[in-house]
């Protein structure tokens, strides 16, 4: 089984922020794959379909950013299961301009939240994550105020016209690895 996890923020208040876009590429993934929908199960919402060979499972933790990791913990034990090969965590990335992308195999968190909280759940950095580019707040902005903020029209659209191609690259990492996915991809 391949879990794809995006991470963001639960409530309507959240929805439209920087910090939702691994929840923005779930839903597109669920939608395009014909998944059908997510629906709660423990501390996250699931859809679980077959896509390119595997069996899948997307999952949006229900817990705040910081505190990912633990919503995954009860996903990620299946029989067989290696997150090096088997996880893909979809967030948020303010280092990278808005419409850049960055598929890796691994590493550290590079001061992202969620990401340290899932490299605490699993004891681990060995999985491959997808970093979507949100932009630099502005120097008038801490970085707080501004992944949680809102992004403006131009942004945004810059980012749903992104969605169709992440999906087809988390296709190609279910299909191939990460490595291809690299290559092909990143930008």
């Amino acid at each position: 089984m391949k879990i794809v996890a995006g991470l963001g923020n639960p409530g309507p208040a959240y929805d439209a922020t920087r910090h939702n876009v691994g929840w923005w590429v779930l839903d597109r993934i669920c939608h395009s794959w014909g998944f059908g929908g997510f629906r709660k199960d423990g501390a996250a919402m699931a859809a679980a379909g077959e896509r390119g060979g595997a069996e899948v499972l997307l999952l949006k933790p229900l817990s705040y950013m910081n505190r990912s990791g633990p919503a995954l913990r009860p996903f990620l034990g299946a029989e067989g299961f290696d997150p090096a090969a088997d996880l893909l965590v979809v967030v948020d990335d303010a280092a990278l301009d808005v419409g850049r992308v960055r598929f890796r195999p691994a590493g550290s968190d590079g001061g992202h939240n969620g990401l340290a909280s899932v490299v605490a759940t699993l004891g681990s950095e060995a999985f491959a994550r997808l970093r979507v580019g949100v932009g630099r707040p502005p120097p008038e902005w801490d970085l707080v105020d501004w992944v949680l903020a809102p992004m403006d029209t131009e942004d945004e659209d810059r980012v749903i016209e992104l969605l169709p191609t992440l999906a087809e690259g988390v296709e190609l990492w279910i299909r191939e690895g990460i490595g291809p996915v690299m290559n092909r991809f990143n930008r």
